[in-house]
């Protein structure tokens, strides 16, 4: 199962690497991390529970789709300017 994903992306000549990842069941959240220059600048860590309320199934699934949501979510909005 992928683990999480890392992107460089420049927004107006900044420099942002994205990082989202799964810590997994025994801790079960997906956070991801927005850093500038070394540091972090926001984090945003969502519950497994929140991802599976939607009724899937498929757990993996849904979190799979949960994790490459939430990366492509905080990339869409720092590309249009923003903050997530």
């Amino acid at each position: 199962m992928q683990k999480g994903f890392n992107s460089d992306i420049t927004v107006r000549g900044q420099k942002y690497h994205v990082q989202t990842e799964d810590w997994g069941m025994q801790n079960p959240f997906l956070v991801s991390r927005i850093f500038c220059n070394g540091a972090v600048m926001k984090t945003i860590k969502i519950p497994h529970e929140q991802v599976l309320k939607s009724g899937s199934t498929h757990k993996e699934d849904a979190i799979r789709h949960a994790l490459h949501r939430q990366h492509s979510t905080i990339i869409d909005t720092l590309m249009a300017g923003g903050m997530p």
